[in-house]
């Protein structure tokens, strides 16, 4: 069950910090940030509840969904995975309590780790599921926001390429189930997704 309290201070000062930085979003209004970007992220809490172990936010930028999902559940282990210095810096002076920050990139990570993975606005959902199943361990679960205009049924491939299946998709969100453990030659060097996309 969530805990959130969007009127928690912290977490307003966050969002405040995170308009007012160059370079962590294109939205200039702290209440259209509030809806695109925290009441957005929290729209995957039910999807992520639905599995155990720590939780990793890939490619967390601003901390975005990471900050609001570790929030909104103060008992889970967040990683707000990061390769970018200057992101990190901020990750670090906003991360929760139970977030920590990792600078690095999915690709060099260690693969069947995690309880469920979370992306958002990471890169085309194909590569996006690429760098996030490699790091969840098998019954673990990936989130993904996606754009209307997504290609599941690629996706879905994509998903069983890396030992696992498209279990749902809802509203901009899609479901992947890890059935089974990272296939070898998995994850592809770094840079090599976005290249030569699978599916």
């Amino acid at each position: 069950m969530s805990s959130f309290d969007p009127c928690d201070l912290r977490l307003r000062r966050w969002l405040r910090a995170l308009v007012e930085t160059p370079g962590l979003t294109a939205i200039g209004d702290v209440q259209e940030a509030r809806r695109a970007l925290v009441e957005d992220s929290l729209r995957g809490v039910e999807l992520v509840t639905r599995f155990a172990g720590p939780i990793v936010d890939v490619g967390s930028g601003g901390g975005i969904p990471g900050i609001p999902l570790a929030a909104s559940l103060p008992d889970r282990e967040v990683t707000l995975l990061e390769a970018n210095g200057r992101k990190c810096q901020f990750l670090c002076e906003w991360a929760p309590p139970n977030a920590r920050v990792v600078q690095g990139r999915a690709e060099e990570q260690e693969t069947d780790v995690y309880g469920v993975a979370v992306a958002k606005a990471l890169a085309p959902p194909p590569v996006a599921a690429e760098w996030c199943l490699p790091l969840v361990a098998p019954g673990g679960g990936v989130v993904l926001w996606v754009g209307p205009s997504a290609d599941t049924a690629r996706v879905g491939r994509v998903a069983e390429r890396l030992g696992g299946e498209l279990a749902e998709e809802r509203q901009g969100l899609l479901l992947l189930c890890k059935l089974r453990s990272t296939p070898a030659g998995f994850p592809r060097r770094t840079g090599v997704a976005r290249k030569r996309p699978l599916g």
